[in-house]
């Protein structure tokens, strides 16, 4: 929320970031002991690849030089990050696909979301002895919450329609990756010694993620051949192998039996998963959303996700004020109460459109926007929750809510990865994927090297107000609804911008506050990317980075904002498309341990 480049590399000096020089690389040695060297910025020809690793990059960037496009592109380095990041990705899990098809103009997009089973009912999450939700934690660790996956399916789907390449060889460097191994990291030890308490509950997690007992010790090299094999005969088979074969009958019988560790100290509830989920299971290739924003076409993915209508709609209601001429906290006042309306619309509206009517065209229009935008005071922040709006009635230039407050906010796992890729022809994607918590539901499916996701955690486990139609309980073959934001923005029908983020319902706030800072506050797109970020989503405080400056932090809570400190918010991935044919690739300088950049041919 800077509004000069002077301010931003002021900022970033403080935090001990750097600006890099596009083309330059700039190593993370401690992080990555003899592992390939993290370049946050790169900018060039030939296509783009960013994501939070640096194998999984490389390999995106080779299927580019041999020719392939950018999904082929894609398709790879999210199989990569099955490897190097299967605490966030992987066989087991789904996500949203957005692409930009250069030789139509159009942008197209494929919601691999999981689907509930269909023995799971509105009261699954519910203790049948109290009729009280659950605890969360038993939720997550436990096949209960697992949902039929849609990964595998949404890779197959990308491919045969607008792919080069077929899914053996897309998957064929993962493969070699999981066989030979990788570098471990900080980061990777990091999130395998937090999960190690769960993980050691699981007999087949414990003996690959738990060697010895312990967690993998940074600088050794962590193999996974169990993979390599299942890549191998993925590839080989298809993904009926998963969806109507063996693989599938393997999924359903470690979900509905957990293989639990002697000794285990919880007791992970059997799943409701069966072979006909599977069978049944299909993406969807929905229409993107789409929001005209200062000229600027803003696409992204239609629900089941609340991404794409929960940032479009904050994007309206700040499109009806010039905040490039606010000050500093002002500008930041007012993009944390556009979220705060839109996540009050969302938590209200949004849900899997074959169970829910969400009145999308309502929001998403301009009149909704400015009903919902003269509501925010310019002086004093909202108290929170805050009600929703109605998007279904005709905009009369009232400026009123209605109905009842959310009690809570909903609750979603922090965990996903973001890739982005583009090609010499402009093809883009924007691409999410996700097991949900960081390390699924800590279920290992044995001897094929992959967690089952907990993605039906995202299912409000009650509603969330007693007595208001919540869009959000659990259903047979319901896809729960999701925060993932993959978007890509046209300038003149052409790609400018593709950017997306993990961090559960921290998301959306982080693509919007990156398209904020670049398209409104003068800055570049490494500096949006790097500078601290801010979230509220309806509750009662706003979340912030340590590194907010201390007078935006002073000028916020003088308008009644209520802060809370959050380590970390989101994980960025972005492109953007400058002149002469160059493409900037950026990735995370600090969070997640930095993320991965690259161009095809290096330049500029």
């Amino acid at each position: 929320m800077i509004r000069t480049v002077r301010r931003a590399m002021a900022l970033c000096a403080a935090l001990g970031l750097a600006l890099t020089v596009p083309g330059v690389a700039s190593a993370h040695p401690a992080d990555r002991p003899g592992g390939p060297a993290k370049q946050p910025v790169a900018t060039g020809w030939g296509g783009a690849v960013a994501s939070v690793d640096a194998d999984a990059t490389a390999i995106g960037l080779d299927v580019l030089r041999r020719g392939g496009n950018a999904v082929d592109a894609a398709i790879a380095t999210a199989a990569a990050l099955g490897v190097t990041e299967p605490y966030s990705s992987g066989l087991g899990g789904g996500g949203y696909f957005v692409y930009y098809d250069a030789r139509s103009r159009t942008v197209k997009t494929i919601d691999g979301r999981e689907t509930a089973p269909a023995k799971m009912q509105q009261n699954a999450f519910l203790d049948p002895a109290t009729g009280l939700p659950i605890p969360f934690d038993q939720g997550v660790n436990s096949g209960l919450s697992v949902g039929v996956p849609g990964t595998p399916q949404t890779w197959n789907t990308a491919l045969r329609r607008w792919g080069t390449i077929g899914l053996r060889d897309a998957l064929r460097p993962a493969a070699a990756l999981a066989d030979r191994g990788f570098v471990v990291d900080r980061t990777f030890r990091d999130q395998t010694a937090a999960n190690q308490s769960r993980f050691d509950d699981i007999a087949p997690t414990a003996k690959l993620f738990l060697p010895g007992g312990q967690p993998p010790t940074v600088g050794s090299v962590f193999r996974n051949p169990d993979l390599a094999r299942t890549y191998d005969r993925l590839g080989r088979e298809g993904v009926d192998w998963l969806y109507r074969g063996g693989l599938g009958r393997e999924v359903v019988r470690t979900a509905q039996q957990p293989p639990m560790a002697p000794g285990a100290d919880r007791v992970f509830r059997p799943g409701l998963i069966e072979t006909g989920d599977l069978a049944r299971y299909g993406v969807i290739e929905r229409k993107p959303t789409r929001v005209d924003y200062r000229g600027l076409d803003v696409y992204s993915i239609a629900p089941s996700s609340s991404g794409g209508s929960t940032v479009g709609e904050a994007l309206d209601i700040l499109e009806t004020t010039d905040r490039r001429r606010m000050d500093d906290v002002t500008a930041a006042h007012y993009y944390l109460e556009a979220s705060r309306l839109a996540f009050a619309d969302r938590n209200r509206y949004v849900g899997d459109p074959a169970f829910v009517d969400v009145p999308l065209q309502g929001l998403l229009s301009d009149g909704f926007a400015k009903e919902r935008a003269c509501l925010i005071d310019p002086n004093r922040a909202a108290v929170s929750p805050v009600p929703p709006g109605d998007p279904t009635a005709p905009y009369d230039r009232r400026c009123a809510a209605s109905g009842t407050p959310e009690a809570s906010e909903p609750t979603e796992g922090l965990s996903t990865t973001h890739l982005v890729t583009a090609d010499r022809w402009g093809n883009t994607v924007s691409y999410t994927l996700t097991i949900e918590q960081t390390g699924g539901s800590a279920i290992t499916v044995p001897g094929r090297g992959f967690l089952l996701n907990n993605e039906l955690t995202d299912f409000d486990f009650a509603p969330l107000t007693p007595g208001v139609f919540d869009p959000n309980l659990p259903a047979p073959g319901k896809r729960p609804r999701s925060s993932i934001s993959p978007t890509i923005v046209l300038k003149d029908g052409r790609p400018f911008l593709a950017l997306g983020s993990p961090g559960g319902a921290t998301i959306v706030t982080t693509v919007l506050q990156v398209l904020d800072g670049r398209l409104d506050r003068g800055l570049t797109l490494p500096q949006a990317v790097a500078a601290p970020r801010l979230s509220q989503r309806n509750g009662a405080a706003t979340e912030v980075e340590p590194g907010v400056p201390a007078a935006l932090r002073a000028g916020l809570q003088d308008r009644g904002h209520v802060l809370k400190d959050n380590p970390e918010i989101g994980a960025v991935a972005a492109l953007e498309f400058l002149r002469g044919g160059r493409i900037q690739a950026v990735a995370e300088p600090t969070r997640r341990g930095g993320g991965a950049a690259g161009v095809v041919r290096p330049g500029g």
